[in-house]
């Protein structure tokens, strides 16, 4: 079962066989392995991971082998040590050595993200604050990379440009500053939160009045940081 908003699972995985096995499909396992073959085998992990996508690399092998029995070890959002097994499967031969690389391909990049947010969630536990994900997702994949987010501990900030309306630096320049920028964002009345991005101490203040509901500080050394917090008070949410 996957359940992700924005990705359509069925879709995903024939487009991504399509890519790997061409017209002529997979020639090394028909050349080799006998059509009517089984093959038994354990995918595991060979370093610690946080584990995100495992049931969609499921859904290759049932793509290609829909009577594939599978059984699951883990599941999404396991923290696991090296050497854990994630899941077994027995099923066609063919089938199933040619849908690993899309498989594992998808599994570890997925795991990789999860794990690298858990890393700073686990580093920031206790501060109050949380881990947000940005749009700077490889394009095509932003359901997945963000579900992988999630996965590892984060929250997903915008999903898409519909979804959040956040002034940055371009945005200010254009409008002739901050005090325009969130002014006009006012008047445009899309019910959505007004958040800023300011990269200088002297942004803040006039965001503030104008009606910012919450302030990025955009590339802010610690010390900058730490005085931009003390200005605001509380008065809204920051991120850094």
């Amino acid at each position: 079962m996957v359940d992700i908003p924005g990705f359509n699972l069925d879709d995903f995985v024939q487009r991504v066989l399509a890519e790997d096995l061409g017209t002529g499909g997979d020639v090394t396992s028909k050349a080799t392995i006998a059509e009517d073959s089984r093959f038994t085998a354990e995918m595991n992990c060979r370093q610690p991971i946080v584990v995100a996508g495992l049931n969609i690399s499921i859904a290759f092998f049932r793509a290609l082998d829909p009577k594939v029995e599978v059984e699951r070890l883990v599941a999404d959002g396991d923290k696991v040590d090296a050497g854990t097994g994630l899941l077994r499967l027995e099923g066609q031969a063919r089938a199933m050595l040619t849908a690993e690389r899309s498989a594992l391909n998808t599994l570890q990049h997925l795991s990789g993200i999860a794990t690298l947010t858990r890393r700073y969630v686990d580093a920031i536990a206790g501060t109050g604050a949380i881990l947000l994900d940005t749009r700077k997702t490889i394009p095509g994949l932003r359901a997945l990379e963000k579900f992988a987010a999630r996965m590892g501990g984060a929250q997903n900030h915008r999903m898409r440009l519909d979804d959040g309306l956040l002034i940055k630096d371009n945005h200010v320049g254009v409008s002739g500053g901050v005090t325009e920028a969130v002014r006009a964002a006012k008047a445009y009345d899309s019910g959505l939160q007004i958040q800023v991005e300011v990269d200088r101490i002297d942004q803040i203040e006039p965001a503030l009045v104008a009606g910012a509901q919450r302030l990025l500080l955009d590339n802010m050394k610690p010390d900058v940081l730490r005085e931009a917090v003390a200005l605001v008070g509380g008065r809204v949410p920051l991120e850094a």
